[in-house]
């Protein structure tokens, strides 16, 4: 029997089959009040009478499935998205096994509801639909005791961090304190979608202040009422963030989530090699992109070396899909030189180029003055129209959170340049979509190979219905960082994020050779084989290593199956009390 140390308050039993059995130190009302071991009407009579549960609970014994039934009951009673995310959020703050056994059950349609669209109006209403506090909050008032907050947090082997600044969420900007919603929803799906126990997994908003005047002065707003650290100030803050989790939790995995473009890339790269971490707006996205991308470069019998890219947008997420391209075209045999001259990247001055003395992250994009030399423009810099006219553009990237920024003047002159163009509308929530799938299919004669960043219904063109792919971070993120935590990574390296891609790329292929996005359903086993190869990878490059005593179980000789034993499923175990453990 081995003892896995979760908890002061609870701790898992396994013994040499696997089978599990969850100990407890608290008894009565307070392990009812304790989201990850409340089981409610699940506990049988003789766990209610050994943990004093008797007369707390109502009389009937209800098994998981049975719990199932009546929550769900009782959502399919609401009718509007944010009514129904609250509702899920209350349940994750009373059961959260039952929680995430709900979202498994049924994952495809509330996806939606705690990630991208919904989710981002929650973080708007964050602080009128505050309830319960989740995670850890660090703000200017208490970073200096940073240590002391993460000593007395309740979780004792934390192995998933998403924390957030909160200062560039999805399309809608800085949020302030609300944007601890985006970390909740996230690690929602690395449990869901990625097999990664809740019982190692942990939400953080770093409260650095916001720039929006609006919360300053709303007597309502929960965080920090102060203008947004800059510089230094800020750097020192994040600083002491990592010094914490580097101490306190060592083995953990950061995913850094929503910081705006100015500081994104330098605190990715002050950090990776400090301890393991990767940005999902940057690396995520531009990966899930690439898979995407070279799906539809498959059925349309061509190579993405071939392809003429415009990324429209150069925030932290369109940067980091023009360096995924970038990569995906070098590997195809192109020069760095001849990859970046096929991807031209806008922001909202329009083209990156010389001329405009581009500076910074944006830099490595600007397209060279003897590439436009021919090029007819009304203006000093090139707009969207005349970039992908005189560029010849054949795949149309959008993460700009401009809605309907794909006119039907710029799709039209796509489907000029290439017999099936490729376009992906992927800014989010849905309201910031670049284009409507049915408007796609109408300009192009339904020609066009469409994915988009939020879901969509399929499109019915020539009688056929053409479901709409979802290039969604959550094909991503989940197995990448459970194959990082499986491999104990000491980095997250620019390798494993391709290669991540890659498998995401050849399960489409392997199973759905017709689209370009699996279906959202199959993200448990999208997740598995994203795993397996970046554990693999990790292990070639060395930064990685499988402790001695899985190797001695085989794991080394079948990854895969690796993998799948330790993806977690949410499921009630069978509950004893231990003795009482000091706090």
């Amino acid at each position: 029997m081995r003892t896995r140390q979760i908890s002061p308050y609870f701790d898992i039993l396994e013994d040499s089959h696997g089978a599990q059995r969850m100990v407890v130190y608290l008894e009565g009302i307070a392990l009812l009040r304790l989201t990850l071991t409340n089981k409610g009407t699940a506990f049988t009579p003789e766990e209610r009478h050994t943990l004093r549960l008797d007369g707390l609970l109502p009389p009937a014994f209800n098994t998981l499935d049975q719990h199932l039934d009546r929550v769900y009951a009782g959502y399919c009673q609401l009718t509007s998205p944010i009514a129904k995310y609250q509702y899920l959020r209350s349940l994750q703050e009373r059961q959260e096994i039952l929680y995430y056994a709900l979202l498994a059950r049924h994952l495809t349609e509330m996806l939606p509801i705690v990630y991208t669209p919904t989710v981002g109006d929650a973080v708007k209403q964050f602080n009128a639909l505050y309830q319960s506090p989740r995670g850890l909050s660090l703000a200017p008032g208490n970073i200096e005791r940073a240590h002391e907050i993460a000593a007395v947090y309740p979780m004792e082997d934390v192995r998933m961090i998403v924390v957030t600044d909160s200062s560039a969420i999805l399309g809608i900007g800085d949020q302030g304190y609300g944007g601890l919603a985006i970390p909740i929803g996230k690690l929602a799906l690395y449990t869901v979608g990625g097999g990664v126990s809740p019982y190692h997994t942990l939400p953080v908003a770093l409260d650095v202040g916001t720039d929006r005047q609006d919360l300053i002065d709303d007597p309502f707003y929960l965080g920090s009422p102060i203008r947004r650290m800059t510089g230094e100030a800020y750097h020192a803050f994040v600083d002491s963030f990592v010094d914490m989790v580097a101490t306190r939790w060592p083995m953990a995995v950061i995913q850094w989530e929503d910081l705006s473009k100015d500081v994104a890339f330098e605190v990715l790269e002050r950090h990776r090699k400090r301890i393991a971490s990767f940005n999902d707006d940057i690396q995520g996205t531009g990966a899930v992109a690439l898979a995407g991308v070279l799906s539809a470069c498959r059925l349309n019998g061509q190579a993405l070396r071939d392809q003429v890219v415009l990324v429209h947008g150069a925030g932290a997420g369109g940067v980091g899909v023009a360096s995924a391209i970038v990569q995906g075209m070098m590997r195809e045999g192109l020069t760095r030189e001849e990859a970046r001259r096929r991807v031209l990247v806008l922001d909202s001055g329009g083209l990156l180029c010389e001329r405009r003395n581009i500076s910074g992250y944006k830099a490595p994009f600007a397209q060279a003055e003897a590439d436009l030399a021919t090029w007819t423009i009304a203006g000093k810099v090139p707009d969207l129209l005349e970039c992908v006219r005189e560029g010849k553009a054949t795949v149309l990237l959008g993460l700009s959170g401009q809605a309907m920024a794909f006119t039907e003047a710029v799709v039209r002159q796509a489907a000029a340049n290439a017999e099936r163009p490729i376009v992906f509308p992927l800014s989010n929530p849905t309201a910031s979509s670049e284009a409507l799938p049915a408007d796609l299919f109408a300009w192009t004669a339904g020609k066009v190979r469409v994915a988009t960043g939020s879901p969509f219904e399929p499109v019915v063109w020539d009688g056929v219905a053409h479901p709409i792919g979802q290039g969604n971070n959550a094909f991503i993120f989940p197995g990448l960082g459970l194959g990082a935590i499986l491999g104990y990574v000491r980095e997250v390296t620019d390798a494993m994020v391709m290669t991540a891609s890659d498998a995401l790329v050849h399960y489409t292929e392997t199973h759905h050779p017709d689209r370009l996005y699996p279906p959202v359903s199959e993200l448990d086993e999208v997740s598995i084989q994203v795993a397996t190869a970046v554990l693999r990878q990790a292990l070639a490059e060395g930064v990685g290593e499988i402790p001695a005593r899985w190797v001695a179980q085989g794991a080394l000789d079948d990854l895969e199956g690796h993998v799948r034993g330790h993806f977690w499923r949410p499921k009630y175990l069978p509950v004893i009390k231990g003795e009482t453990r000091p706090f």
